[in-house]
C-alpha cells in the first residue's frame, strides 16, 4: 500500500509541472500603442477574437496610445516575460530605432519575436477640392512650391509618416508633416479638407475613396491594389521603384519561454491559412504575412536596416 502511495505521489509530481507550464490558462492581453481605430487596433482585435476561439482563454486588447508608439511599447518592455502580455507592432518600432534617440527600450534587445500578422497598401489620397487630377499635376506644383502643401500622419515615425518623407526623398518635392496623436483625426482633418493629403492604409481609407470623399492619387504597391483597382501605382505614376506599405506584428517581452512563442506562432499561422480569414483580409486589401519566429526576427532586423538609411540620407528628425 504505501509502495502503491509512492508511486501515486511520484506520477502526481511529474505531472504538476506539465499542468503549470500549460500556456495559455488565464487571460492574454494584447496591447496596442496607438490610437483606436487604425490597422493595428482593428488586426488586434481581430486576432484576439480568433486566439480566444483557439485556446479558450480570453485574449483582450488594451489601447495605450502615446509618444509615438514609446508608451505602450515600453510597458510590454517593461511586463512579465510568461506570454500573458503581448504587443501589437508595426513598422512604427522598426523606424523608431533609428528616429528616436533615448528611448527607454531597445526593440530588439527587449522584446522576441512572436509572428508578422499581415501587410497592405497604403493609398495617397487628397481633398477633392484640390485641382490636381493625377500624381503628376501634384508632384509639378509641389516642386514649384516647395513646403506649401502638407501631409497629415498619425504621428512621427509611423508608417505613414516615412512614407510621405520616402514619397519627398523620390519625388523631389518638399511637401510638410503633419502629425497626429492617431490616424483618426488624421484621416477626419483631410476628408474635412484641414490638410492636403494623407498616406493611409488601403485597409481603411478605401471606402472614403469609393464615395468620394477624398481623391486617389496613387497606391504604394509595386502592382495595384485589388480593393482599388483603379487606381494606379505611384510607381507606374512618375515616381519609378516607389514602394512601400503597413504591416504588423505580434512580440513579447524578451525571455518569454520559447515554447510560448512557438505556441502562440503556430496558432497565429493556423488563423492566418484560415481561407476565411484569407477572403476576409482580401476584401480589406491586407495580405497574411506568415513566417516563424526566426524569420521574423531576420524580417526585423532589415526592416530597422531599411529606415535607418532613408533617415540618415534625409535628415529626418523626431518632431
Amino acid at each position: 500500500m504505501n509502495l502503491l502511495k509512492l508511486v501515486i505521489f511520484s506520477l502526481c509530481g511529474l505531472a504538476l509541472p506539465c499542468l503549470a507550464q500549460t500556456y495559455p490558462n488565464k487571460p492574454v492581453k494584447i496591447v496596442v500603442p496607438f490610437a483606436a481605430g487604425g490597422p493595428a487596433d482593428n488586426y488586434a482585435r481581430f486576432i484576439a477574437l480568433r486566439l480566444q476561439d483557439e485556446f479558450k482563454i480570453p485574449f483582450v486588447v488594451d489601447d495605450k496610445p502615446g509618444a509615438g508608439s514609446i508608451i505602450g511599447t515600453d510597458f510590454v518592455a517593461k511586463s512579465a516575460p510568461d506570454g500573458y502580455t503581448l504587443l501589437m507592432m508595426s513598422n512604427t518600432q522598426t523606424v523608431n530605432e533609428s528616429l528616436v534617440d533615448n528611448k527607454p527600450f531597445n526593440l530588439m534587445r527587449d522584446f522576441v519575436a512572436i509572428a508578422p500578422i499581415n501587410f497592405s497598401d497604403l493609398v495617397l489620397v487628397i481633398h477633392p477640392s484640390l485641382p490636381y487630377k493625377n500624381l503628376g499635376e501634384l508632384i509639378q506644383y509641389a516642386k514649384a512650391n516647395p513646403n506649401t502643401l502638407t501631409f497629415a500622419s498619425s504621428g512621427t515615425g509611423t508608417p505613414y509618416h516615412f512614407a510621405g518623407e520616402l514619397f519627398n526623398s523620390m519625388a523631389g518635392v518638399k511637401i510638410l508633416h503633419i502629425p497626429y496623436k492617431g490616424s483618426s483625426g488624421a484621416r477626419t482633418d483631410v476628408i474635412g479638407g484641414q490638410v492636403n493629403m494623407m498616406f493611409d492604409a488601403v485597409t481603411t481609407m478605401s471606402e472614403y475613396v469609393k464615395t468620394n470623399q477624398v481623391r486617389a492619387m496613387g497606391t504604394t504597391g509595386l502592382s495595384r491594389s485589388p480593393t482599388l483597382p483603379g487606381v494606379p501605382t505611384i510607381a507606374e505614376s512618375g515616381v519609378p521603384k516607389f514602394e512601400t506599405s503597413i504591416w504588423l506584428g505580434l512580440m513579447a517581452p524578451a525571455g518569454t519561454p520559447k515554447d510560448v512563442i512557438d505556441t502562440l506562432n503556430k496558432a497565429i499561422v493556423k488563423i492566418q491559412q484560415n481561407p476565411e480569414v484569407v477572403a476576409i483580409w482580401a476584401k480589406q486589401g491586407a495580405t497574411p504575412l506568415i513566417m516563424n519566429p526566426t524569420a521574423f526576427t531576420n524580417y526585423l532586423n532589415a526592416d530597422i536596416q531599411k529606415w535607418a538609411s532613408l533617415v540618415k540620407t534625409a535628415g529626418i528628425k523626431a518632431q
